[in-house]
This record gives C-alpha cells, structure tokens and sequence, in this order.
C-alpha cells in the first residue's frame, strides 16, 4: 500500500487518533513534517503506538542532524522536500528509508546515486502527468516514484496509468483540526480507489 498520510501541522495530542485509523484503514506509511507543532513529540508518539510494519518518520527533513534523530528514535521514514545529496546519505548510513524531493532529471538521478530508497516528485499536479511520463522515460527502470502534491483520489487513476508508484497526500487527508472521524472518511476512499486500481476495476 504505497501510499503516505503526510499530517503536517499536526499536534502531539492528536496524533493517536489520527494514526489509529490511519492504520485502520491501511496505510502502512505515516510522516510528520518537521514544521509541525513540537514535531519530534508526534513521531516519538507515533512511533510507540503503531505496530513496526508502519513506517513512520518525519517529512521536511533538510539537515543531517534530522537524520540522526530519526534513527535515535527507531522511526525509519526521512522525507526530504529537496535533493540534498548529504541528508540522503545520512539516511542511507542509519539504515532510514529516504524518499527524496525532486523536480528535474538532474535531481532525480542525483538522488538515486547518492542511494535514495524512492523519488518523490513535487509538486505532482502542477507539472502534470506528462511531465512525469517524459522525466520517467530517462530514469532506471523500476525506479519507485511517488506523486505528492494535489493528488486526491479524483485524479489517482491519471497518474497510475502514466506509472506512478504511489502517492502522498496532504491537506486532502489532514489539515489541523480535522477529526479522526474525518481523516478516516478520506482513508478510506484513497486506499479502496487505489485498491480498485490495482484490481484493474475502474468502475467506482
């Protein structure tokens, strides 16, 4: 299920909540993004809650300091907004699973050289699906690449069949002060439509 609830500007009170049914309804990779209220709280929370086939970890992770606090605390999952060849590196030595912003080609295969776990192309739906088809003909195949960026479960089918390799969603799963009840509304949905894709089933 490569899909990641990216619940930026989350609090550490909420985090439970919003995690259990996360899980509940089966996404299997949770990101906190370090611009978020009292951030290392919400993962340190995170991180003892959930079973350890969740990844968890932090998102706009800029500095290698970042890298080593993840690995201090077990959460395994570093996204970056950019492709900052050292942090990607950081990563890879502390045995992280780094998911490395990128934009350009360039970008794109500086991070798979310095050891990036996946790409993730940012923002997704501004540069639209035939940018990413053009960018995906030049990169190794099998290269997993994720779609974040304006990415809900209307346009999911677009990117799929252009060869996505999963998606994060944002603001369209969690904005501060959306409910549990709410976020697992929206879970649900994204992961049936991605389901639905995989099964080759396009009716609903």
């Amino acid at each position: 299920m490569p899909l990641v609830a990216i619940l930026r500007g989350i609090q550490p009170s909420e985090i439970e909540g919003v995690a259990r049914v996360l899980v509940a309804e089966g996404f299997r990779f949770i990101e906190v993004p370090l611009n978020s209220p009292d951030a290392w709280e919400s993962i340190r929370r995170l991180k003892a809650l959930v079973p350890d086939n969740i990844l968890v970890g932090a998102g706009t992770v800029v500095d290698v300091k970042a890298s080593a606090k993840l690995a201090e605390l077990n959460a395994v999952l570093q996204i970056t907004p950019n492709t900052d060849i050292e942090v990607i590196k950081a990563g890879k030595s502390a045995g992280l699973a780094t998911f490395t912003g990128f934009m350009t080609p360039s970008e794109a295969f500086a991070g798979i050289n310095a050891g990036t776990t996946a790409l993730k192309l940012f923002p997704a739906q501004r540069l639209g699906c035939d940018y990413f088809k053009d960018i995906k003909t030049v990169l190794p195949r099998n290269t997993p690449i994720l779609a974040v960026g304006g990415v809900n479960a209307s346009n999911m089918a677009e990117w799929f069949d252009a060869g996505i390799s999963g998606f994060g969603f944002g603001s369209n799963l969690y904005t501060p002060g959306r409910t549990a009840e709410e976020v697992r509304i929206v879970a649900a949905e994204l992961v049936q439509t991605w389901t639905n894709l995989c099964n080759g089933d396009l009716s609903k």
